[in-house]
């Protein structure tokens, strides 16, 4: 694993963790285009590190939602931060249960095909075209909300279909603010990223070689700053209604990438 590929795809994850163009999508053509095809499928650790670095940007983003989360959760009281816990939890549902029951069948997708995920950016693309166009409203997430969207969370486990882009567009097009969609699709995810730490940390699969923490650490770095930078820019994009650029550049990638399997 090199330094530059290491911080390469450390940006790439940064960014399109919180910016609606998939990140595992992003992943899988970098890998194609360095022709690496180690990183994220033979090296557990390197994956591992980059999503810890992503979800430590989301904490240090909403640092103070969480806190206020946590100070009410600890009330014990139904009051409002309890009630946004437990949508949190009904959202992770759909995924925790593909994620434990269908983790083999789900990572054949990985790392398989290039045009696959050309078809699924362009679906990231439709969804992020229609919530673009939705009206502005002030609703807040209902459980009933947190269940849909967490099943889009779950089917943007695919590669090439953005997790924030699906979670974000499915919350808008139900009704939700834009602003409370963007922050309930970033909060829900903590929860699961640490949980898939910690997962593959007791499985006993992480290992690396002392000549991997120099790379493991510039990608982590490039993945943490990055993530901080995307996170940010992606709230303001929302607010502003500007998904419909997002739209059109997954339209031209996934194209892009339709087109680079079809020629080789």
């Amino acid at each position: 694993m090199e330094i530059i590929k290491a911080i390469i795809l450390g940006i790439i994850q940064g960014l399109t963790e919180f910016l609606p163009v998939s990140s595992s999508g992003h992943l899988e053509l970098g890998k194609a285009i360095l022709g690496d095809t180690s990183v994220g499928e033979e090296s557990l650790i390197f994956t591992v590190v980059l999503h810890f670095a992503t979800a430590l940007s989301t904490v240090v983003i909403f640092r103070k939602d969480i806190i206020e989360l946590l100070k009410g959760i600890l009330q014990f009281k139904w009051n409002e931060e309890t009630q946004f816990a437990f949508k949190i939890g009904i959202s992770m549902i759909p995924a925790v249960f593909i994620g434990l029951f269908f983790e083999e069948e789900l990572e054949q997708f990985f790392g398989s095909s290039i045009m696959f995920v050309g078809f699924m950016l362009l679906i990231t693309g439709v969804l992020l075209f229609l919530a673009d166009k939705a009206k502005n409203t002030v609703k807040k997430v209902s459980i009933l909300n947190a269940g849909i969207i967490g099943v889009s969370q779950a089917i943007a486990m695919l590669p090439g279909i953005s997790r924030s882009g699906a979670t974000i567009a499915t919350s808008v097009l139900l009704g939700v603010d834009k602003t409370k969609a963007a922050r309930f699709s970033f909060l829900m995810v903590v929860p699961l990223i640490f949980g898939k730490i910690a997962k593959d940390v007791l499985s006993g699969d992480l290992s690396y070689e002392s000549n991997q923490i120099v790379p493991l650490s510039a990608g982590f770095i490039a993945a943490f700053v990055s993530g901080l930078f995307a996170c940010t820019w992606m709230i303001s994009i929302v607010k502003k209604s500007k998904l419909s650029y997002f739209a059109y550049y997954c339209f031209a990638v996934g194209f892009l990438a339709i087109i680079y399997t079809l020629l080789n």
